[in-house]
């Protein structure tokens, strides 16, 4: 697919990027790592501060702030006139981000209390657009004011799971900072990367030979207690990633992490529910929020073609098969196994609050699913909502034979296809109709009974 379906760190960068190989193991050898369809928890960058700290692995003096006030009197506690403002919002390149009030930068440095009220003023409430976020942006509602560092060396190290290790790995390089990716690309070699054994977790060897490899030998004993406590943290917080760049050498062979990602795993929020509630709402796309609360796998994507179906394979296929016929999807959404009539109409809700949806492709096969609960559901979204979007309906599995006289009887032009190639045919045609009728300002209605 074109269009990736979650926001990539540096870390999955750098394996999606050049592949990895393996420390230790055959030095020519590159694997591919296995991609598929994510939603899982990020925060910001000042909660995975307190993560850090409170787990001994040191970080800069900082506080956060909901008002340029409050980042004033933060900026007057820390006693400093070296400070850094930080805009805490979920979107990589925020330093050279811009604010859609015209203000540059979502990192910024100050050096007086006055000045740190001036710059958060001016990030507070306002829209950061970034390389990720796309024009739209994302909102700022809160600033970290932390103390500034001035590095001397600075490292790259995370640790993060990964299919195509079976596992966890530890990936770490000599050249942090923000040209990781560079440093990737032109030099793979300053990139390492060492397996963790689930049973056996990481140990004092692994370690060492990392603190090895990226040239600090002579702190092997911080870099052990930085990485146990790193891989601690991961499995406690049943973390997905943990990304430390840069870690950083200040005055005085003193090391800092002066910034942090992390990412954790939604299959684990029973179990991390005080993690959990810190979701920023706010950072994620409305219609994604408002799919997860009937328990519905969406994604937003730049087409113009609403895909429905039941399963993340299945949906991936689908999006596969429409774009081979010269179309483009506008989503991804996986009502699941189990979506109740309510929960179909409440799709096809979200699909079509996308004005760049021209035209609709449910593509179900019944398994757990019941075809004819989603042909209730399409029937009851198409009457409800009063849809003009073209529906084209393909169904497979079980009570199949209830859903086609449901969808025949209610007189409405939905239409039935069983061939998911023509299908998808048929849905990239009548979007292309759909879209030159617009620019053609005719009025094609699709709603009329049959």
């Amino acid at each position: 697919m074109a269009t990736m379906l979650r926001t990539v760190t540096l870390a999955e960068n750098l394996i999606l990027k050049n592949g990895a190989k393996i420390l230790g193991g055959n030095s020519s050898g590159r694997w591919q790592p296995q991609q598929q369809q994510t939603r899982n928890l990020n925060v910001h960058e000042y909660i995975s501060y307190t993560l850090l700290k409170d787990n001994g692995i040191s970080v800069p003096n900082f506080g956060v702030a909901s008002t340029k006030e409050e980042a004033r009197k933060i900026a007057q506690d820390l006693k400093t006139k070296d400070l850094v403002i930080k805009a805490q919002v979920l979107a990589g390149g925020r330093g050279v981000g811009h604010f859609k009030n015209g203000f540059k930068g979502g990192v910024r440095t100050v050096f007086s209390p006055e000045e740190a009220e001036e710059v958060a003023g001016k990030m507070l409430g306002q829209y950061l657009v970034t390389k990720q976020t796309g024009e739209k942006g994302r909102i700022c509602n809160k600033v970290m004011v932390a103390e500034r560092k001035f590095p001397r060396r600075e490292f790259y190290i995370a640790v993060m799971m990964e299919r195509s290790f079976n596992g966890p790995v530890i990936i770490a390089s000599s050249q942090g900072g923000v040209s990781i990716e560079d440093v990737a690309k032109e030099n793979p070699d300053a990139i390492i990367y060492e397996p963790i054994d689930c049973i056996a977790g990481l140990t004092r060897a692994q370690a060492e030979k990392v603190a090895v490899k990226i040239g600090l030998e002579k702190q092997k004993e911080n870099v052990v207690k930085l990485l146990t406590n790193m891989y601690d943290l991961f499995v406690k917080k049943d973390a997905l990633l943990i990304e430390i760049n840069p870690y950083a050498e200040d005055a005085g062979d003193v090391y800092f992490s002066l910034d942090a990602k992390f990412r954790f795993d939604d299959n684990a929020a029973f179990r991390q529910k005080d993690l959990f509630a810190l979701r920023d709402w706010s950072q994620e796309d409305e219609k994604e929020v408002q799919a997860s609360k009937f328990d519905l796998n969406y994604i937003a994507l730049d087409g113009s073609i609403g895909c429905m179906v039941n399963g993340a394979g299945l949906a991936m296929a689908t999006m596969d098969i429409i774009s081979l016929h010269g179309g483009s999807p506008a989503n991804f959404l996986d009502v699941g196994g189990g979506a109740t009539a309510h929960a179909v109409k409440e799709a096809f809700k979200i699909i079509t609050s996308d004005p760049k949806v021209l035209t609709i492709l449910v593509n179900i096969f019944g398994g757990i699913m019941r075809c004819d609960v989603i042909a209730e559901g399409i029937i009851a979204a198409t009457k409800e909502l009063s849809l003009k979007h073209p529906i084209v309906c393909r169904l497979q599995g079980t009570n199949v034979d209830d859903a086609k006289v449901l969808i025949a009887n209610s007189g409405l032009k939905i239409l039935p296809v069983d061939n998911l190639d023509e299908a998808a045919r048929l849905a990239v045609k009548l979007s292309n109709i759909v879209k030159l009728a617009k620019s053609a300002k005719l009025d094609i209605n699709f709603e009329m009974p049959l």
